[in-house]
């Protein structure tokens, strides 16, 4: 303890090189001509004020002197950090396919190569090279949409919401919606059917009730004023029980009696049958065309595998409507996403190649037996790697997540560990701050790392992170700050 009260902080304080000193240092100069010498002179304050506080708290000389050492290799972390992008890759081992916080659909490495070339030059994004003049830049993926799903033309904006209001506005503005109480979803984050609409400039009107609408709730409302007939899946949330609602092919005579249109937003955006894989079956966009919807939106990046879109299809009449809307622009995609959009339609001009090479697809329907293999070979790899924690492999439950059939749960299999030298909450938290950060489940006091949302590819990356980076080491291996 006497050590500790005659602690020289001023000495401590003195032995702090000056900045000026610093900067002409050997390392500090190699990190100025790697990057600038303003952000170097950044880190070096930062880091400075950091120790000096760490002095001012710390009770034992040694640690101080310590912390003094570390001061060159604190500013190289901290000028690394500072060009070190905040968002990047990271693995998802909680078996949630369509994760919301971790970007829903992830696309293929392939696609992804091939819009990289794409985009590092310039493209014919909306240039026609046939006829040598200005073209769209729903040309690329249209006819695919319309072969794919029967409809007349098509476009994409940015997301779903932004589809449900362009729609609205486009064939609605100034006129009511009619739409089941029923229907009046939240989409996530906040945002609601109705407060998409009403910024539309339709006017919502509201029949049935939450669990039950009939044909005529909808027949008695339709007036003069009624531009459009709206039905919204309920993708993200499901009613059982005592319930009733009113299908497409029911609203179309109606529609056509007072000529106006059927509008369906079908969210998670299916267009293939997932039943014959053993999900429950979610009705497809070309099943809604067939039955006669007039406008069909959904998701790119959810069931359909793609990236962050709303997919409109339709009558040529209505689409060419919204084209020609000022929110159009406001609200159109950028050529990322036309051009990847473009390569995974391409995948569903063949049914068995979409569920191959679309991770989503092939990630639903991976069987149990499949994800068994992989979890052995996951855990066989990490057992070699003599990695310090009780590793074995157990039966778990996949879901399909991002707000689509969320009843849904699909037998997979997971990798567990229990740390020997740590603790569970702390051995999650570090393998957050990885430099590729992963995402477990955390159950039963063990990690679980759920084999159906992980590439095998990923396994190395997995291993390789928790021998070498002493993940699992006790705290006092690493350094205090």
């Amino acid at each position: 303890m006497e050590g500790k009260k005659d602690m020289n902080k001023n000495m401590l304080y003195r032995s702090i090189p000056k900045v000026d000193v610093l900067l002409e240092e050997e390392q500090i100069q190699a990190l100025i001509a790697r990057y600038s010498r303003d952000t170097v002179m950044e880190a070096v304050h930062i880091e400075m004020d950091k120790l000096r506080k760490y002095i001012a708290q710390c009770e034992e000389e040694e640690k101080a002197k310590k912390q003094i050492s570390l001061l060159r290799e604190h500013i190289e972390s901290s000028v690394a950090a500072m060009h070190t992008p905040n968002m990047r890759m990271v693995i998802n081992g909680t078996g949630t396919i369509l994760h919301t916080n971790l970007g829903r659909a992830p696309i293929s490495r392939e696609h992804i190569k091939r819009v990289a070339d794409i985009a590092t030059g310039y493209s014919n994004l909306e240039y026609n090279l046939e006829a040598g003049r200005r073209g769209e830049r729903y040309s690329h993926f249209e006819k695919l949409l319309c072969k794919i799903t029967g409809a007349e033309a098509a476009m994409a904006v940015n997301n779903n919401a932004a589809a449900v209001m362009l729609i609205l506005s486009s064939l609605a503005k100034g006129g009511e919606v009619v739409v089941s109480r029923g229907e009046l979803v939240e989409i996530g984050g906040k945002f609601r059917i109705p407060d998409v609409m009403e910024q539309s400039g339709a006017a919502l009107v509201e029949v049935g009730t939450t669990n039950k609408t009939h044909y005529d709730d909808y027949e008695n409302a339709v007036t003069e004023e009624t531009k459009a007939l709206l039905k919204v899946h309920t993708s993200n949330y499901r009613i059982v029980g005592f319930t009733d609602s009113v299908g497409i092919d029911e609203l179309i005579p109606l529609a056509r009696e007072r000529e106006i249109p059927v509008i369906e937003d079908l969210g998670s955006g299916v267009l293939i049958d997932l039943s014959k894989y053993g999900i429950t079956y979610e009705p497809t966009v070309q099943e809604s065309i067939r039955k006669g919807a007039d406008v069909v939106c959904f998701s790119g990046d959810k069931l359909l595998g793609g990236p962050q879109a709303g997919i409109i299809v339709g009558k040529k009449k209505y689409i060419d409507k919204m084209k020609k809307n000022q929110l159009t622009r406001a609200l159109r995609i950028d050529k990322f996403t036309a051009a990847t959009l473009e390569l995974v339609l391409q995948e569903y001009l063949s049914e068995e190649k979409a569920v191959q090479n679309l991770p989503v697809l092939r990630m639903i329907t991976e069987t149990q037996d499949e994800t068994q293999k992989k979890a052995k070979s996951l855990s066989r790899m990490l057992k070699l790697a003599a990695v310090p924690a009780k590793i074995d492999i157990q039966p778990c439950e996949s879901q399909i997540g991002g707000g689509s059939l969320p009843l849904e749960r699909i037998p997979s299999t997971a990798v567990t560990l229990q740390p020997e030298r740590i603790s569970v909450t702390e051995f999650e938290e570090r393998l957050r701050h990885l430099p590729v950060p992963i995402i477990p489940r955390t159950v039963n006091d063990m990690i679980l790392l759920d084999v159906r949302t992980i590439e095998s590819w990923q396994f190395r990356q997995i291993t390789g992170q928790l021998k070498d980076l002493k993940v699992l080491e006790e705290s006092g291996a690493s350094n205090e700050r």
